[in-house]
C-alpha cells in the first residue's frame, strides 16, 4: 500500500473516531454513563494510535527494516 494511501485512510479513521468523543463532550451530563465506556476504551485509544501512526509512522517503519535487514 502506498505511504499516501496509508495516510488517507489513517486520517479518515482518526477524524471519524473523534466524533464520539466530542459528543462526548458535549453531552448532557446525565447521558455521560452511557458513552463513558466505549469512548475511554475504544474511541480515544483508537485515536491516538492512528495520530501517533501519522506523526512518527516514518520513524516505527524505519525501525522495523533496520530490524529486518
Amino acid at each position: 500500500m502506498d505511504t499516501s494511501t496509508q495516510r488517507l485512510i489513517c486520517r479518515w479513521i482518526h477524524i471519524v473516531l473523534a466524533i464520539p468523543i466530542i459528543g462526548y463532550i458535549y453531552s448532557p451530563f446525565e447521558v455521560l454513563p452511557d458513552y463513558a465506556t466505549p469512548t475511554r476504551y475504544v474511541f480515544f485509544p483508537m485515536m491516538l494510535l492512528t495520530g501517533l501512526w501519522m506523526w512518527k509512522g516514518h520513524w516505527v517503519r524505519r525501525l522495523a527494516s533496520r530490524a529486518t535487514a
